[in-house]
């Protein structure tokens, strides 16, 4: 069992993240949940779309040229974050995820936070997101860092756009 007392918040690029790190695990449950709340229940990661495959199988290929926050709670990785490589001044916060048996303790936002400082640190002046609007946790937590709804620059349906200045 994990030791759920502090947890610690590291932030790599990722290509730096070692081979093990507990990510892809993370990714396969976010994946996985999000795609059963679509309504497309997927068992295994197998049968995910490819894109979400590849970030799973190697999150270092995949968020290479991004960095990625990671939350941990002694060995284990019990949350992460993704903010994308700036581009013309704008970053984009991807893969918010937090361990079921890990929520409620403000492991999220402290994800958030670390990642706007990280936006503000490197010249950042915009980080944009989407989120699927049925997540009204996650829209609350968005809300109360700043963002706000903006026009969509994503076409599927149910999905809202959010940004806020660094």
């Amino acid at each position: 069992m994990t030791d759920q007392g502090e947890i610690a918040i590291l932030r790599r690029p990722g290509r730096a993240l070692p081979v093990e790190h507990g990510l892809g695990a993370l990714l396969a449950a976010y994946h996985l949940r999000t795609e059963a709340e679509k309504g497309v229940a997927v068992a295994e990661v197998d049968r995910l779309p490819d894109r979400y495959r590849a970030e799973i199988a190697d999150p270092r290929a995949a968020f290479a040229d991004d960095v990625v926050l990671t939350a941990r709670s002694g060995d284990a990785a019990v949350g992460c974050l993704v903010v994308t490589a700036p581009v013309e001044g704008r970053s984009e916060i991807k893969r918010l995820w937090t361990d079921p048996a890990f929520r409620g303790r403000g492991i999220a936002s402290e994800l958030l936070g670390a990642a706007l400082a990280h936006a503000a640190e490197t010249g950042v002046g915009t980080v944009r997101l989407s989120v699927w609007n049925w997540r009204t946790g996650a829209i609350a937590l968005y809300e109360r860092f700043g963002f706000t709804v903006t026009g969509s620059w994503d076409d599927r349906d149910r999905l809202v756009c959010m940004e806020r200045p660094v």
